[in-house]
């Protein structure tokens, strides 16, 4: 759709009072899904990045890497294997995992901001210790709980103008690497980072009162509802693990946390940009 130079005024007046608002404010956002392996959804989700930094805004951008591993796992001939949701990560597992994510995955995300006019660093949870972590649980291997976060190296690099870029790889005292959930870490990072919000990307429009009725999205919830919608089983399966992350970063400071469809391209834009928004927002 074509839009004069009238209307673009108007829309970047309409933004003015979101990019004060973000100015020089902490945005953590949670990258994944289709978002990250779609071309045309990558390119839009990096100029979002981008433009959000250049008005001002603080970004993290916390990755994950799930379908890269299991292409890798799969080009040496390993079977990917998950329990409840989670990768089992066996020892020859877990040097993939941070082959995959903290080597290409976060250096090509690093290369691709700084191509569409970005300044970015990659970082991964080992480097500072930033992610320390203990083993979750003997069936699922070098599968990491997070047991404390250190934000300094982020810190750091955003007080440097850089776009921090994490890769969710663990470590603790005896030299193991770890495997993090990426939607555990971002919203640890983003509470201890005290963000003003956290966005987290998926594959759908947002929390709804029933999975198959689109037009049921909730818009604004506060983290008391999500709970009780968990526990009467309205929010069921994959989404569990994600919603609780949400309660959690609110509960660990950040003002305002968001679902987003990372289909919709811009949507990140759309969210911290304008008055309608998209997706679900948490509230304390």
């Amino acid at each position: 759709m074509e839009i004069n130079n009238a209307q673009r005024a108007l829309v970047l007046t309409e933004a003015l009072p979101y990019i004060q608002k973000y100015a020089g404010k902490i945005v953590v956002i949670k990258y994944g899904g289709n978002a990250m392996i779609n071309g045309e959804l990558k390119a839009a989700v990096m100029h979002d990045i981008v433009l959000l930094s250049l008005v001002g805004a603080k970004v993290v951008l916390v990755h994950g890497g799930g379908p890269e591993i299991s292409g890798m796992l799969k080009r040496v001939g390993k079977e990917s294997v998950f329990k409840d949701g989670l990768r089992v990560t066996d020892l020859e597992t877990v040097e993939i995992v941070q082959m995959v994510l903290a080597g290409k995955t976060n250096k090509d995300l690093v290369n691709l901001l700084e191509n569409t006019g970005g300044k970015a660093i990659g970082l991964c949870g080992i480097d500072g210790h930033m992610i320390s972590a203990t083993k979750m649980n003997e069936d699922l291997g070098f599968v990491g709980e997070i047991t404390d976060i250190n934000t300094q190296p982020i810190l750091d690099l955003l007080e440097k103008g850089y776009i921090p870029v994490v890769s969710t790889v663990g470590c603790d005292d005896d030299g193991n690497i770890y495997n993090i959930n990426a939607d555990t870490a971002a919203a640890e990072i983003a509470g201890k980072l005290k963000a003003e919000s956290f966005i987290s990307m998926t594959d759908i429009s947002g929390l709804m009162r029933d999975k198959d009725d689109p037009d049921s999205l909730i818009r604004k919830i506060n983290v008391s509802e999500a709970t009780m919608l968990i526990k009467n089983g309205v929010i069921q399966g994959g989404m569990i693990p994600k919603v609780e992350c949400c309660i959690e970063a609110i509960r660990r400071g950040v003002q305002k946390v968001f679902i987003i469809d990372g289909r919709i391209p811009h949507a990140i834009l759309i969210e911290t940009l304008t008055d309608e928004g998209i997706g679900t927002m948490f509230v304390g």
